[in-house]
């Protein structure tokens, strides 16, 4: 790296052929975060899943402190604790062990342009793609509908049919955008997708909107990311709302009007899943039972074909118990060592 470079390289060993090709996933903590989404997604995956850090931005020449003030403890007579602004690149891992770029820290006020630069080469290096971004924008919807999204970027596949929402307009720009424009001009593959949030609660934490940005990144990044503690929040917020609004005739008006704004733009627009298959349908249960069936019928010789394949790993587990017990037989009527291990060394198995 340069000495004007923003980007320092924190981790080591990244020649690995296995980081070539790997999809990222972008979320930066900018103007508009209705329902502290951001916040929602950092925490649940570093919560639940393992990460490395692997760079580090210079937020001192990217951060406008006037603009996004840091936080600071006050502690009755003296300041501590002053919270750092960051921007980091971490590789993470998944629930099914299968890893991904993650972009995350505070939306950069400076030097878009360079930073934009820096990190397309950074992509070029490690061929990654598809770039995946999740924002938060407070609307007009209740909360009593399924969170609303405005996907953009060059991916058709991960984009078409998808939108609940899609203006033309012109608004203020976000880092991620600008960083979406460059990353399609290199002819790289760049998705986001703009999350509606009830305008209502765009100061509160919402949990739906954390959930839906997971949803949509593990579907176009074939990801396993976790959701569950989300969703049991987002229930035990939509009951405390649903006493709220019950006691409060002016906002149940209110939200009543945008379900009927919403029911009525919904059946002129219906969406594509991202789960779906080709005829927009989700597989049941008895659907992928005959697929199987079908599957292992079309086999002339299951035992060879299964042989092949090698043992299930349970098989494998269960084979290498009775092998193991098979040899301590033989060998000594008391399956342990002389000094109480399984195999001698002197440390006895749990």
């Amino acid at each position: 790296m340069t000495s004007s470079s923003l980007m320092k390289l924190m981790a080591e060993d990244l020649d690995d052929p296995c980081l070539q090709g790997l999809g990222m996933y972008i979320s930066l903590k900018g103007a508009s975060d209705a329902g502290n989404a951001h916040v929602q997604v950092h925490n649940e995956l570093f919560g639940q899943l393992a990460g490395e850090l692997v760079a580090r931005f210079d937020a001192d020449q990217l951060v406008c402190y006037s603009a996004q003030r840091p936080r600071v403890t006050y502690l009755g007579d003296h300041f501590a604790a002053y919270q750092e602004p960051v921007i980091e690149l971490y590789l993470m891992t998944d629930g099914m062990d299968r890893d991904f770029w993650f972009l995350t820290g505070v939306e950069p006020d400076l030097k878009w342009e360079e930073l934009s630069s820096q990190l397309l080469a950074l992509i070029e290096a490690f061929n990654i793609g598809p770039m995946v971004s999740t924002s938060s924008l407070p609307m007009p919807v209740p909360h009593t509908r399924p969170v609303g999204v405005t996907a953009h970027g060059n991916r058709k596949d991960l984009i078409e049919q998808i939108s609940t929402w899609s203006p033309t307009a012109e608004l203020p720009a976000a880092f991620t955008d600008l960083l979406e424009i460059r990353l399609a001009e290199a002819g790289r593959d760049v998705v986001g997708y703009s999350l509606h949030t009830p305008h209502y609660l765009a100061e509160a934490e919402y949990p739906p909107v954390a959930v839906a940005a997971l949803e949509f990144v593990g579907a176009a990044l074939k990801l396993a990311l976790p959701t569950d503690s989300l969703r049991e929040a987002g229930r035990l917020i939509e009951g405390q709302l649903a006493e709220q609004i019950d006691a409060n005739t002016e906002v149940r008006q209110m939200v009543a009007g945008f379900e009927k704004r919403f029911d009525a733009h919904a059946q002129e627009h219906q969406p594509r899943s991202l789960l779906l298959d080709e005829d927009h349908e989700l597989p049941d249960a008895e659907q992928i039972a005959a697929r199987a069936e079908s599957f292992l019928a079309g086999i002339e010789d299951l035992d060879a074909w299964l042989a092949e394949t090698g043992p299930l790993p349970e098989d494998r587990d269960e084979d290498a118990t009775h092998t193991d017990a098979d040899e301590g037989a033989d060998s000594d009527d008391d399956p342990h060592g002389p000094d109480g291990s399984a195999d001698g060394s002197g440390d006895p198995t749990p």
